[in-house]
């Protein structure tokens, strides 16, 4: 050290280039990882073979040829590099280059409507509607992001490309289908929409596809340097981690600060897999089949391109992102994982994982594995881990709620409801529990009815009825569109308190009668949909019946009724009792816990020791199969009935 120079301002010099060397290793690395070396600084490829990431220029651009010593081609590699956004970079929608709008009929995209132009695909269309279609391979059908589904006017679409081969009617690649019939009326939108974020608080969201938000922190003391206060970080040169709950509908995501444990954005999208179907059972056929990685890749795409929306609105890195916990069912977190799901679709019901674990084969169900293993663009040295599962098709996200609530330290018995496609139910506490998995299927989350949808904008999300007519509320104050989860359960509550249908779901005004208006000429209520909903509602019924028998309880022995998920922080707690949704347990225990899975994974990112205490707590619950039960399919039909659900002395 130098003479008369200050060991606080030696040292803080010392620091301050090991900053500088540290970024440029994390950029090196990431170099080494990802950027192509026949990439030039224009990102044109200049090699001579082929390559699945190279790009014609869009129409209209100069196209170099290699006679001429220059590239012809665009490099759309990813290579990870923050000052770099060729990725991000669209070509000129082809719109602008068609001719003049014809036919007499309209496109609809979303709420807008457009009229028709030759040579237009379905991106087009979007483009001009301002509705986001998610894409990263310059609309060349490589990628296979841009699904949309066609909900009118399939036979007006020019014939499936090969890109397109992956896919069944209603479902398209966007950059791939024009509109060759110009008179006929077609509608699409795409796959990937934007719920509204489901904090981990619970009950309100907000509103948007994105929330982002800084916190102050004070920074870590250095020796000598004294107290600097609080500053405003933008989280550059951060650890982050990542949690993310992915379920069968939806995905949320939080990107979190691991030194100052503040969640920079949470972010959601429904989930892309939905064109393989809207429940696990077809998600595990479709992947038996001839496109085996067609899901997994799907959803490893389209948290990419979140995370890539997230780090340039926020701010941040995305080789900061040294860390992610995922939360998940059993099909979800293995479809992610790449891993074989078929034993999820047959007797005993198990994933690969619980297989192993059960022959000793393993020491535990949670996963780990390097993120550029599964082709996450995150630091080059990130680790994914999958929390454990606890058996059959409870998984990870049941695991997820459990921590977010304190299972381990509740000596009072509880129980845990988690409501989707495939709901979970858990009763008990710390020394004993129990848990089933109900396939209740897609009904509330919009499947199955003819005019039901996930909440997004336009969804009704309560009502009442008013003697003639019903009151409604829809999501964002939009003109209605269809009718939500929590929408369903307030319909059916109100046509029974109003003797409007029967516990069997007949229409009482006429029994010949097969569907009524909710809103006139725009959206009804059919006694198909009714049955659907029974049934889905029969599957939660079952779940919750046997789960309590087992344990041995009675509703009213509950200390407190946890509702998790979207659909449930939205539903009211008494109408769901009323029409046997949920047990009978007084309004005033029941609380609701939001999206505990995505703040389950939270603490576990945080927390090695909250992952471990996971780890033990997945293997302590017992699993209870409900159609393995002796009177299952009786249960199920009682709970087919639109009444409270009746237990102990009042059952039959």
């Amino acid at each position: 050290m130098a003479e008369g120079l200050d060991a606080d301002a030696w040292q803080e010099r010392l620091d301050r280039l090991s900053s500088v060397l540290a970024t440029i290793a994390d950029h090196a690395g990431a170099q080494a990882q990802w950027r192509c070396p026949y990439k030039d600084r224009h990102d044109r490829c200049t090699a001579s073979f082929g390559c699945r990431n190279q790009r014609r220029p869009p129409a209209g651009e100069h196209r170099y040829e290699p006679g001429a010593g220059r590239p012809r081609f665009l490099c759309a590699g990813d290579d990870q590099l923050d000052y770099r956004s060729a990725w991000e970079t669209e070509p000129a929608s082809a719109a602008d280059h068609v001719s003049g709008e014809r036919g007499s009929a309209t496109v609809a995209s979303g709420a807008e409507r457009l009229r028709p132009a030759a040579g237009a695909t379905l991106f087009d269309y979007a483009d001009r509607a301002a509705t986001r279609v998610p894409s990263s391979c310059a609309r060349t059908g490589i990628c296979h992001e841009c699904v949309v589904r066609v909900d009118a006017g399939l036979a007006a679409l020019s014939p499936r490309t090969e890109a397109e081969r992956f896919l069944q009617d209603p479902f398209r690649l966007a950059c791939q289908t024009e509109v060759t019939d110009l008179d006929a009326e077609v509608a699409f939108q795409p796959l990937r929409r934007s719920p509204r974020i489901l904090t981990s608080g619970g009950s309100s969201g907000t509103g948007g596809r994105r929330a982002c938000r800084e916190r102050t922190v004070a920074p870590a003391p250095r020796a000598g340097a004294g107290a600097a206060g609080a500053v405003r970080d933008r989280f550059r040169g951060r650890e982050l981690g990542l949690a993310i709950d992915l379920g069968t509908t939806t995905v949320v995501m939080k990107v979190v600060d691991l030194q100052a444990e503040a969640t920079i954005v949470t972010a959601s999208f429904a989930n892309p897999q939905g064109f393989a179907g809207s429940d696990i059972m077809h998600r595990i056929s479709y992947a038996a089949g001839s496109f085996t990685g067609e899901l997994q890749q799907a959803i490893i795409n389209a948290i990419n391109t979140e995370i890539r929306a997230m780090a340039r609105s926020c701010g941040f890195r995305r080789t900061s992102v040294t860390q992610m916990v995922v939360a998940g069912n059993p099909t979800m977190r293995d479809i992610l994982f790449g891993l074989d799901v078929q034993g999820l679709g047959q007797r005993p019901y198990r994933s690969s994982v619980e297989a192993d674990f059960r022959a000793g084969r393993r020491a535990t169900t949670a996963l780990e594995t390097p993120a550029r293993r599964l082709g996450l663009h995150l630091n080059p040295r990130a680790r994914v881990i999958g929390l454990p599962i606890i058996g059959s098709h409870v998984g990870a996200d049941t695991v997820a709620c459990l921590t977010a609530i304190g299972m381990a330290d509740l000596d009072r018995p509880i129980m845990l409801v988690d409501v989707g496609t495939n709901t979970e139910v858990v009763v008990g506490h710390r020394e004993r529990m129990i848990a089933a998995s109900c396939p209740a299927g897609p009904a509330f989350e919009g499947g199955l009815i003819a005019y039901g949808m996930p909440a997004y904008d336009g969804a009704i999300e309560s009502l009442v009825w008013e003697g003639e007519r019903f009151a409604f509320h829809t999501i964002g104050g939009a003109p209605p569109e269809g009718i939500c989860g929590s929408g369903l359960i307030d319909l059916v509550a109100e046509l029974r308190r109003h003797g409007l249908i029967t516990p069997k779901g007949v229409f009482t005004a006429d029994r010949r009668l097969k569907e009524i208006d909710v809103v006139p000429d725009r959206i009804t209520f059919s006694r198909a949909d009714a049955s659907a909903l029974a049934q889905a509602k029969a599957a939660n019924y079952c779940g919750q019946m046997i789960a309590m028998r087992h344990f041995g309880i009675e509703p009213a022995e509950l200390e407190r009724l946890y509702l998790a998920g979207g659909f449930a922080t939205y539903v009211d707690p008494r109408n769901a009792i009323d029409i046997g949704m949920l047990a009978p347990v007084p309004v005033e225990r029941i609380e609701k816990v939001g999206n505990a899975a995505v703040e389950g994974a939270r603490i576990a990112l945080l927390s090695e020791a909250e992952r471990k205490r996971a780890d033990a707590l997945a293997q302590r619950i017992e699993h209870v199969e409900l159609e393995l039960e002796p009177d299952f399919f009786e249960l199920f039909v009682d709970g087919c009935r639109f009444e409270p659900m009746q237990l102990g002395a009042d059952a039959r």
